[in-house]
């Protein structure tokens, strides 16, 4: 296989809505709760980074009211055109790449990236931006993955069907590593963000071990790269479909990569 840059999961697939619906139910809540133990309230300017789809900035402009502000970003905004306008005010959602464009403004009480950082070549670059932005006392927040510190699909690998899971994950990540992706990019947030010049620096991880959104995210992510599972070898038509099929039934207990919160306040 050959070496190739971008991202993977591209956004513009009809799949990649399934994703961002099965992501918002595993990870919506934890999110939520770390943000609020933040003290995000009325009033807050929050800069939501990559936002993918439309429910981490929804639930902001529903706690920061009518006087906080809500920027939302992204390189692809077209899962986002819901928020727009008027009738979803205070929400504003611009095209942006954070780690080649000018940060979109500064002085937020909050920064925000979910599974964004992971997948970006310049990932230095753009957290030095986004920890610019924040305004003294700010918080800065990074949730990433940590493939390398959990690779398995299925933990309990106790038949054939666990197996085949576990590789197809491998395939999967092998893809993700051609991209450029670091497998083992969750556990570093805590240093990246002090090296960014951030205090009282925490992180705590997140692993939900099986449920329905974990197997929809499953069968979404195979579904948006069966093409290149089989032409890179690493799964047959046969074999995918074979999978799809064990995660349509609930007896398959399939997890993700570990997600890894990790936040820090930018020194007054």
């Amino acid at each position: 296989m050959t070496s190739e840059t971008g991202y993977l999961l591209d956004n513009r697939q009809r799949e990649a809505g399934r994703r961002f619906d099965a992501l918002a139910e595993l990870f919506d809540p934890w999110t939520l709760d770390h943000l609020h133990r933040l003290g995000l309230a009325a009033g807050w300017r929050c800069w939501e980074v990559g936002a993918g789809g439309p429910s981490v900035p929804t639930a902001l402009a529903e706690r920061t009211g009518p006087s906080g502000q809500v920027l939302v970003t992204d390189i692809d905004t077209s899962w986002l055109t819901e928020l727009s306008g008027p009738a979803a005010a205070p929400i504003e959602v611009r095209r942006h790449d954070v780690a080649r464009d000018e940060p979109p403004g500064d002085g937020f009480d909050l920064v925000h990236a979910r599974l964004v950082l992971v997948h970006l070549p310049d990932r230095a670059e753009a957290l030095r931006r986004m920890a610019e932005a924040v305004r003294p006392g700010g918080w800065l927040v990074v949730e990433d993955a940590d493939p390398a510190l959990q690779p398995l699909a299925c933990p309990d690998e106790r038949g054939p069907a666990e197996e085949l899971a576990n590789r197809i994950r491998r395939g999967f990540r092998a893809l993700l590593a051609e991209r450029g992706v670091d497998l083992a990019f969750g556990r570093t947030l805590p240093a990246v963000l002090r090296g960014a010049g951030l205090h009282d620096v925490r992180a705590e991880g997140c692993f939900p071990l099986t449920s329905p959104a974990c197997r929809e995210l499953e069968a979404a992510t195979v579904r948006q790269l069966r093409e290149r599972l089989v032409a890179g070898a690493l799964a047959t038509e046969e074999e995918i479909e074979r999978h799809l099929d064990h995660l349509r039934g609930e007896a398959m207990d399939v997890t993700t990569a570990p997600l890894i919160t990790c936040w820090g306040r930018r020194p007054h």
